[in-house]
């Protein structure tokens, strides 16, 4: 879809508006067709509020958003559709109520797939409405009959914590899938065009994750984890389709590499993000896994921790098992594109990469002070386990 931002006009820019108007963003009087200061506020606090890119621009993940937040449920009929399934802020309430019963609909992340398919014609069929998995006004009177059977915590928090634990601490025979950011035509930011220089070789995000994500499938795959790419050195799949190729492998967790760039040259640091909505949806696991790795990170390079931080990009949201998006380091700040230039360093970033996901796996069971579990003390945890 066509870009919006400030100084904007046309019917586009009205449709923008009125849905602000009607989520609370902006006052009655403001549904104008020009993006003016106003409705550039009100997008950017939209975007905060939904764990997306706040940059007030109106793109299609924005735009797609101010959609899915207008529909209530009760509004319109929800059924699951292969091809192009349902998403909004009224399957959310669906799933969180289907939760809330006791039938596991999966993360509550708005999207109308086969879980919420399956978890909605259970319910169907234990309360005797016809169960053909189609949300109507039959099955919404029965939903609001039955009090809640779950309390004191989030369902799907227990179910991905209790996976983890019976998962058992050993890391051999579980899937990871490693995802490099970007690739093919698609560099990335590079510390040349940030007048970041004197680094031997022009550095471009798409080779630093590439690398990296090497160097850790290399280790992975020597402690028995079964690893998978995302993409081929040479391709940029859109994040959609690198979800659904994390789903079909059945992957336990998935890690997305990119490295970071800003305008400033003082922002540098490492960040980790995770599932986690407004609503409350939360992937307990993937804050945990991206805590764990961002502190083995600093501990062996020195770099700044960013912290953990809850988004809803489409990588997060439409993958099923827990993931988490790494920003290692800006490309734009000389001494984060020092560290990330030299190859003992990256080792050290993949060698963090790895004990983190082992100390997720080990959940604070005999664990080590950060920093001294090294990837040979690993095997030998491993070949011993």
């Amino acid at each position: 879809m066509q870009l919006l931002r400030l100084g904007d006009t046309g019917a586009a820019v009205a449709e923008v508006c009125a849905a602000l108007v009607d989520l609370g963003h902006l006052p009655i009087s403001a549904s104008k067709p020009i993006f003016d200061r106003s409705v550039d506020h009100a997008v950017r606090a939209f975007q905060q509020h939904r764990g997306l890119i706040v940059d007030g621009i109106v793109g299609s993940a924005t735009y797609r958003a101010l959609k899915e937040a207008s529909y209530k449920l009760g509004a319109r009929t929800l059924i699951y559709q292969l091809a192009a399934p349902m998403s909004g802020d009224d399957v959310v309430t669906l799933q969180t109520r289907l939760l809330e019963l006791g039938f596991n609909s999966g993360r509550p992340d708005g999207v109308f797939g086969p879980q919420t398919d399956n978890a909605l014609r259970s319910f169907q069929c234990e309360c005797g409405v016809t169960g053909d998995g189609i949300c109507g006004p039959e099955t919404l009177r029965a939903l609001g009959y039955l009090a809640r059977m779950a309390s004191g915590g989030s369902p799907h928090r227990i179910r991905e914590e209790e996976a983890v634990r019976l998962s058992g601490p050993q890391l051999r025979g579980k899937r990871i899938v490693i995802d490099p950011g970007h690739g093919g035509d698609d560099r990335g930011v590079s510390a040349s065009a940030y007048g970041v220089d004197g680094l031997g070789a022009e550095l471009a995000e798409a080779d630093v994750v590439w690398d990296l994500a090497c160097l850790l499938e290399g280790r992975l795959a020597a402690t028995g984890v079964e690893t998978f790419l995302s993409r081929p050195k040479h391709a940029n799949p859109p994040a959609s389709e690198r979800a659904a190729f994390a789903n079909s492998c059945g992957a336990d967790l998935l890690i997305s590499l990119h490295t970071d760039a800003n305008a400033s040259p003082q922002a540098q640091g490492v960040a980790s993000f995770h599932f986690g909505s407004s609503d409350g949806a939360n992937s307990t696991i993937g804050e945990m896994l991206g805590g764990f790795i961002l502190r083995e990170i600093v501990a062996r390079t020195g770099m700044q921790n960013c912290r953990n931080h809850g988004r809803t990009w489409d990588l997060l949201r439409l993958t099923k098992m827990p993931a988490v998006h790494l920003e290692l380091g800006y490309l734009s700040n000389g001494a984060d594109s020092e560290v990330l230039a030299q190859p003992r360093m990256r080792d050290a970033i993949a060698e963090a990469l790895v004990v983190g996901v082992k100390r997720l796996y080990m959940l604070g069971v005999d664990d080590q002070p950060t920093g001294t579990f090294t990837f040979e003390g690993l095997l030998a945890d491993e070949m011993s386990g």
